[in-house]
């Protein structure tokens, strides 16, 4: 009765990761190989401890019973053995050093801000493609600086070329990730980082938000096209024909939350967008992050300043309930018509903050 219970449950169990993808184990390109390798090598140093514990945690048990036949064996005044100790305290710490010598040279090898070195991934390779990602709720912008097009949840890239990634976000912190390549950085809002991947061979490959962001995050994914050379600039050229363009009033209207966006496509970005989106000031009037800094490291803008605070807030308005709902923008108070030093202190402190939640 137990078995027969117990089948269906483990049918299912197997029926449920028939459709996992270990993209992870089954890599696409050099990054994510690398990061393979390491697992891999990580796994196998492990084993050599936790394989003898999990025999002697079962043979311990059975061979010194209290019920055995033979206790010719029992020794109650034994307390040393040099031998074991140095098993017991020498193979752990090899094990650890190995494991330390090559996290370093992985960990330096695979720095998402360094660039993908020729030498090192052994063969021949194009020259490199800049794409710039914005991760925004919940969907993905992608901006192509070089080519001067964009796309929204749908990332193109040639086979075989470095692919130079600039992230931000204008929201939220999240996690930009394509598993077939490897990599994983955090998007953050008035931050950029920065990611290196290449595909090895052409397909599609799934990417995703990997960082919980709000009600969207399930639906927050992309596809990540590599194609020929031939095959990019026909998508390019697609993406020209494309009747929309990328102004800053177009992005203002994309930056509003969303869920389970369609594939979209614009034939021009308005120059130095990113720049404005990283530093916060897509909005007409806003002071960007950069600026925002400089005038709180000179002292702030004084009781005058009071007046333009919202020219520093950027939260506030973009405040969203659990639903994604955009909950409403609060009324800005005027500059009070005197005031002494605490004002003063105030203005400084309300600078200083909206640096803090501008970056989350």
């Amino acid at each position: 009765m137990r078995l027969s219970f117990k089948i269906p449950i483990l049918l299912g169990a197997v029926a449920s990761l028939s459709a996992c993808q270990y993209d992870v184990l089954a890599p696409s390109g050099w990054v994510a190989a690398e990061q393979r390798d390491l697992l891999v090598i990580s796994t196998l140093l492990m084993l050599i401890v936790i394989i003898p514990v999990i025999f002697m945690a079962i043979w311990f048990p059975l061979r010194y019973r209290a019920d055995r036949p033979d206790l010719s064996d029992y020794a109650p005044t034994w307390a040393h053995s040099t031998r074991l100790e140095y098993v017991l305290w020498g193979v752990p710490i090899i094990i650890v050093a190995i494991l330390g010598v090559y996290t370093y040279i992985y960990t330096h090898r695979l720095d998402p801000y360094r660039p993908l070195d020729a030498a090192e991934i052994g063969t021949e390779i194009g020259e490199p493609i800049e794409v710039d990602v914005v991760s925004l709720d919940w969907k993905w912008l992608f901006i192509y600086p070089e080519q001067g097009v964009a796309s929204v949840n749908e990332l193109a890239v040639p086979a075989g070329r470095p692919i130079n990634l600039r992230l931000t976000s204008s929201t939220v912190m999240t996690t930009f990730s394509v598993p077939a390549l490897g990599g994983m950085i955090y998007t953050m809002a008035g931050m950029e980082t920065k990611l290196h991947l290449i595909a090895d061979e052409e397909g599609t490959y799934f990417g995703q938000a990997a960082h919980y962001s709000g009600p969207g995050f399930s639906e927050m994914h992309f596809d990540t096209l590599a194609m020929s050379d031939a095959d990019f600039d026909q998508w390019v050229e697609k993406a020209r024909a494309s009747n929309d363009e990328l102004s800053r009033e177009a992005y203002l209207e994309l930056e509003v939350p969303t869920m389970a966006n369609e594939v979209q496509y614009y034939s021009g970005v308005d120059d130095g967008l990113f720049d404005r989106i990283r530093g916060l000031c897509v909005d007409e009037g806003k002071i960007c992050m950069d600026q925002m800094m400089m005038q709180d490291e000179m002292g702030g803008g004084g009781l005058e300043g009071i007046a333009d605070k919202h020219k520093y807030q950027y939260d506030d308005q973009r405040a969203i309930d659990g639903f994604g709902n955009p909950i409403g923008v609060p009324a800005t108070p005027s500059a009070p018509a005197h005031g002494g030093h605490a004002d003063g202190e105030t203005l400084s402190m309300n600078s200083h903050e909206g640096a803090a939640h501008d970056g989350h």
